[in-house]
């Protein structure tokens, strides 16, 4: 039997944005020191079709080459795109969507004039997301969490990262990344773990972080022997955890063969990056303080940068990311919501898209290549993030003119249909 009749489903009539290098996507093209140095933006093709079986695309042509074969197709195998645009599926690469309570109060507050020890002093800031968190059941935990996660399907995203890290103990860690884990199996969607118990330094550790680090080397293990831990994490600052003790938080994780990342120089720069980097970790994240020093050796370690304008904006920062220089080093750049309850309560990636581009001077190509992409090789997924033959079928078709549409727009969602492992939602 001819291939083309063989697929579980075909999309024809469609144009694709593929972020594959197979069809010219090269983000970096005008920064290589080749004349020669050629992309198509993108990466898109378009009157184009595909050809998908047992989850995966397992072909792309033009629409007109398999036109003949669709007589062999049953009409709930063929989706018609009339034209519009299909990307990947959206990645959101740093999340921290499970957590309990709320902090609106906090956010007005500020809005009245209380600064950061105000707050901190009434028992707000993290502390109140870690109580709030410990003294949440499993199911409340989950059902909180689930209307978040619901609210980024809607928008596109087919793949996701989640963060423990508001419990800061063994059985809280645990149960967050239960929850995650569930909240995966329940909506066929891949969730990628990561650990992030160094965090924050819990009441109980109060002036004592050396020892709390020493609870979360042993807590690794465990919990990653329970199957509950992809990736390693941690908040390398200076009001939070050093370079040496993350150092040790990473042996341990290198010892289990898990990958690593950081939350790194959001408000000053002591090193983060460059242990990232030492670890050949897959990210590094928010960056405002990143110095061309530390760009370089990201580069090296192909390191991505995990860029967080939600974050940016709500904190109502000044210092940019080095955009320009992450550029010139050709250091993949991701885009997430960092979706949490005190500084990013974000669930719309493409907002956070379109931040990328007014607050940050992103290009739209950059931005969408960031959620899809640069996002899955932030997580280690080297079969999602493109639209190419062998990759997994998380696709998703746009009723828009242009890509650049997805970062222009803002409050309108423009989606017509979100495909996940070769099904449509």
């Amino acid at each position: 039997m001819d291939t083309l009749t063989s697929f579980d489903h075909v999309i024809i009539n469609a144009n694709l944005a593929t972020f594959s290098a197979q069809y010219g996507f090269d983000i970096y093209a005008d920064n290589r020191d080749s004349a020669a140095a050629k992309s198509t933006p993108y990466g898109q093709l378009e009157n184009a079709a595909i050809g998908i079986k047992d989850g995966k695309i397992t072909w792309i042509g033009a629409h007109t080459q398999i036109t003949a074969y669709l007589i062999h197709y049953q009409s709930q195998q063929i989706t018609d795109a009339d034209g519009h645009w299909i990307t990947p599926g959206l990645i959101d690469c740093h999340t921290h969507i499970i957590y309990g309570g709320n902090r609106s109060n906090e956010f007005e507050a500020r809005l009245h004039g209380a600064n950061y020890q105000d707050i901190a002093a009434q028992g707000g800031g993290i502390v109140s997301t870690v109580r709030s968190t410990r003294e949440a059941n499993f199911e409340a935990l989950f059902a909180q969490s689930e209307k978040r996660l619901l609210a980024l399907i809607k928008e596109g995203v087919t793949s996701i990262e989640i963060k423990s890290g508001y419990g800061l103990d063994l059985e809280t860690e645990r149960k967050m990344l239960k929850v995650a884990r569930q909240l995966g199996e329940k909506h066929d969607i891949h969730v990628s773990t990561t650990y992030l118990a160094a965090h924050a330094l819990p009441p109980e550790y109060k002036d004592n972080a050396d020892d709390y680090i020493e609870q979360v080397c042993q807590w690794l293990p465990i919990l990653h022997g329970e199957g509950l831990v992809d990736a390693v994490d941690g908040f390398c600052e200076n009001i939070a955890f050093t370079a040496e003790q993350m150092k040790r938080v990473f042996e341990v994780a290198r010892s289990l063969d898990l990958p690593v990342k950081l939350h790194s120089e959001q408000l000053s720069n002591i090193g983060a990056s460059a242990l990232v980097a030492e670890y050949k970790g897959l990210s590094s994240d928010h960056l405002e303080h990143l110095v061309e020093d530390d760009i370089k050796k990201m580069a090296t370690s192909n390191t991505v940068a995990v860029l967080l304008p939600g974050a940016f904006y709500t904190l109502r920062d000044t210092k940019l990311p080095p955009i320009k220089e992450l550029r010139h080093h050709q250091v993949p750049m991701a885009v997430s919501t960092d979706c949490n309850p005190g500084t990013s309560p974000l669930t719309s990636l493409l907002l956070a898209m379109n931040m990328g581009c007014t607050l940050f001077y992103m290009t739209p190509e950059e931005v969408l290549a960031g959620a899809t992409v640069h996002a899955a090789q932030a997580l280690g997924l080297s079969h999602k993030g493109r639209v190419e033959i062998g990759c997994d079928a998380d696709l998703v078709l746009w009723d828009i003119t242009r890509p650049a549409d997805l970062a222009y727009q803002m409050g309108l969602n423009p989606i017509e249909g979100i495909m996940i492992n070769g099904k449509w939602r």
